[in-house]
């Protein structure tokens, strides 16, 4: 039943999400190459921006949905837009839900844990798969870049998206198409662009550190040796956001890998290695821990350890 008290509770909701909406759109304007504040060209953003916000609330309710079965308190998701001409053009830092009651065992954890990225993947790989069916000839490209004609070529330097294993054996598979992109245009073409998006938001949260995603089902499968884990990864993170210090330029590229350091920070004080204790003496029944595993695979397999990188001129 309509309320002014129930209206007021989401309205918080509502507002971030329409500004996301149109931080998005304008973010997929811009990839495109046209101005983001002609609204004429406001349209062109929507197939970037609903693809992108579809994963986002699939991933958040995927939680959502999770909690409220356990009869676990938790927030409808908040999104969080970013104007994508200021530091993020991707028009949006993401979603959150916020858990407002203890979760009471580890069967409860686990679900909460896996339903977001689960769902999130699901829609992702959707996308990416219509993205890949529906590629537009070469000629796209150019007329976004009308000075690629005279060289009759795409360059192959600037902002590069990086690749994980999925990807790159999407790049092996396709071979030498045509069509397809290199991942040096690959934002112009807004259902791949979005689906990238979408392999890196996912696999960031299943980074197997405290109160991450990750850190849910690994904490849920093996108890406290999650922090052992942790530990690794967490020091992998510190490596890779050190390679940014590296001569790569001698090499044809620099990786823009220091907002790892800035990551490894948040988790270290914030986000915490070690995932808190859950007093519970059942076990996962098998399909849980099937699901617990195959979504660590997925961490692994589409996790971009370089995500953006620099191609030099040679």
């Amino acid at each position: 039943m309509f309320s002014l008290k129930n209206f007021n509770r989401y309205l918080l909701h509502i507002i971030l999400f329409i500004l996301t909406f149109f931080t998005t759109t304008l973010a997929g304007v811009m990839w495109l190459n046209r101005n983001p504040f002609e609204l004429e060209n406001f349209h062109l953003g929507l197939t970037y921006s609903l693809p992108l916000l579809a994963i986002l609330t699939a991933h958040e309710f995927g939680h959502y949905l999770a909690a409220k079965y356990h009869k676990v308190d938790a927030t409808l998701p908040y999104f969080i837009p970013i104007p994508p001409f200021l530091f993020n053009p991707f028009g949006t830092m993401g979603a959150l839900i916020k858990i407002k009651s203890p979760i009471p065992n580890k069967k409860a954890l686990f679900d909460i844990g896996i339903a977001g990225p689960l769902a999130g993947f699901v829609i992702t790989i959707i996308t990416l798969i219509y993205g890949i069916i529906t590629l537009p000839p070469i000629s796209y490209i150019y007329e976004i870049h009308p000075e690629y004609i005279q060289s009759n070529e795409i360059p192959s330097t600037g902002l590069t998206f990086g690749h994980s294993l999925l990807t790159y054996a999407i790049k092996i598979i396709n071979g030498d198409s045509s069509n397809f992109p290199p991942m040096n245009e690959i934002y112009h073409y807004p259902y791949l662009c979005v689906a990238w998006f979408g392999l890196f938001v996912t696999t960031l949260n299943l980074i197997p550190v405290g109160q991450l995603d990750g850190g849910h089902i690994l904490y849920s499968l093996i108890g406290k040796k999650q922090g052992i884990v942790a530990r690794i990864f967490f020091f992998l993170i510190i490596g890779i956001g050190l390679s940014s210090f590296l001569p790569f330029p001698n090499f044809g590229f620099h990786p823009g890998t220091i907002g790892w350091l800035l990551f490894a920070i948040l988790i270290y004080f914030f986000i915490k290695l070690d995932h808190p204790d859950i007093y519970d003496i059942y076990e996962l029944d098998p399909m849980r821990k099937i699901l617990g595993w195959f979504a660590l695979l997925i961490f692994i397999i589409a996790f971009p350890p370089i995500p953006f990188y620099e191609l030099l001129p040679k």
